[in-house]
Formats: C-alpha cells, sequence, structure tokens
C-alpha cells in the first residue's frame, strides 16, 4: 500500500489500495483500509513510537511537535494503539481503537510528568462543504493543566469558536472565512497564548494548543497542522488533496 495522502498533493477516488507497505501491516492486495495521522505533543517524552497491532506505524520517531507527516494507511477493525519510547520500547499509553475503512483518524499523544494518554478522534471530512468557499479549523487542548481554559477563535471579526476547553478534549471542525484568524488560549493565570495565522478556502486545520506551563522548558504555545484541502470535484465524499503540513512554528 502507499500513503493515503502526499505531500505532492495526489488525489485519492477512494482509500482503496493495491500492493503493500511493510511499514503498517500484512501484504494485502485490494484492501480498504483508514488513514492515521499521528503527532506527539507529549512535552517531556524522548522520541517516540506509535503503533497499531504492534507494528510500527512509521519508521521515523515523533519527537515533541512532530507528526508524521500526512495520514498513513492501516487496515480496519478493533485495534490496540501503543506509544512507546522508540529506543527502549517502554509502553507510555496505550488504548484500544475501532478503526473503519474509508475513514480518516487523528491520534494525538499528550500528557507530562509520566501521565500520558492517546487521543484518537475521525476526521469526518464528509461532513464538511467543499463549495461553500469557507475553511474548516477545530483544536486540541493538549496543555496538561488542572484548569480549564477558554479557548477563541476569531475570523473575519467573529468568533467561530468560544468556549472552555479541558485538557485532552478536541473539537469539531468548524466553518471559518477564509483569511486572517486569531486564536487564544487561557486560564486567566497560568496559561496564556495568542496568534495570528491565514487560512485559505477548502483547507482543513486543525489547532495545537501546546506546552506545559508547570515547566520551564515546554511553553504554552499556539501551532497548527493543514490535514488537507477539500476536493471541490467530488463533494459528495469530500475527498482531500495534499497531506497535512508541518506544524506551524511558534
Amino acid at each position: 500500500m502507499r500513503k493515503l495522502f502526499t505531500v505532492s498533493g495526489i488525489l485519492m477516488s477512494a482509500l482503496l489500495f493495491v500492493g503493500c507497505n511493510k511499514n503498517n501491516d500484512n501484504d494485502q492486495a485490494e484492501t480498504p483500509v483508514a488513514g492515521v495521522m499521528a503527532a506527539n505533543l507529549a512535552t517531556d517524552l524522548p522520541p517516540i513510537g506509535v503503533a497499531l497491532s504492534g507494528r510500527a506505524l512509521s519508521y521515523s520517531p515523533l519527537m515533541y511537535t512532530s507528526f508524521t507527516g500526512g495520514y498513513l494507511p492501516v487496515y480496519p477493525g478493533n485495534r490496540p494503539v501503543s506509544a512507546y519510547d522508540a529506543s527502549t520500547g517502554v509502553s507510555y499509553a496505550t488504548a484500544n481503537y475501532t478503526f473503519e475503512p474509508e475513514k480518516f483518524y487523528s491520534l494525538f499523544v499528550v500528557g507530562a510528568n509520566e501521565n500520558y494518554r492517546n487521543v484518537i478522534v475521525n476526521d469526518d471530512f464528509s461532513s464538511l462543504s467543499a463549495t461553500n468557499g469557507k475553511a474548516y479549523i477545530r483544536y486540541i487542548n493538549a496543555i496538561p493543566d488542572s484548569a480549564q481554559s477558554t479557548v477563541t477563535i476569531t475570523a473575519n471579526g467573529s468568533n467561530a469558536v468560544n468556549e472552555n476547553a479541558s485538557f485532552a478534549s478536541v473539537s469539531q471542525f468548524v466553518e471559518i472565512e477564509p483569511g486572517t484568524v486569531t486564536i487564544d488560549v487561557s486560564n486567566g493565570s497560568t496559561v496564556a497564548a495568542n496568534r495570528t495565522i491565514s487560512v485559505e478556502q477548502r483547507k482543513v486545520y486543525t489547532v495545537l494548543l501546546i506546552g506545559d506551563p508547570a515547566s520551564t522548558s515546554a511553553e504554552v504555545q499556539i501551532r497548527y497542522i493543514e490535514n488537507g484541502t477539500l476536493d471541490e470535484e467530488d463533494v459528495a465524499s469530500a475527498r482531500t488533496s495534499s497531506s497535512a503540513q508541518v506544524i506551524g512554528s511558534k
């Protein structure tokens, strides 16, 4: 099998792959698969690996703030997911999740101070319109703090998001006007960060609220991933082109 998306932006008509990719699962021809993208948002872990059913999702270890570079194909079904030390194999977090064929998922490894978890969500692109001229955005609050933070995302003078977010929560995708977007996260004391980014129509973004207010080496900050671009020629299936882009710098 090949990667679900490629950096050059190959269009996929369906998540059906022929051949094999030994990075992921056993050889099988013409097998419908799911797509998984993983990111390491745990502030104090060494480089980690992520495995499904004991098979590494990617050869490359994930350092803090790094990710798999796009969606990778995996076989569907109920599967154990493990985040582990890439050097020693020691497991940091495990979970079971049911991956469905022809669907996309994000896997975020979050936490600090020997308390970690795998957060897995279905990236439901099929519910997003490719023809309304909008962009789409969501967030994950990966800041390990006991107090809820207020997250605000403002586009074109209007709040697309203005809500309290607990640690490890992931919001739904919301539509926003293309252009300048301001993002703010604060708990009124130890958590405070803001950033302005530019978004484009038909593109889908995930905002990463990261850092540890109790750490002097992992400041709270805002980064983002561009998940992909909705294909306006295939509205029914809301295909996407392009891979997720490099996590936005501070």
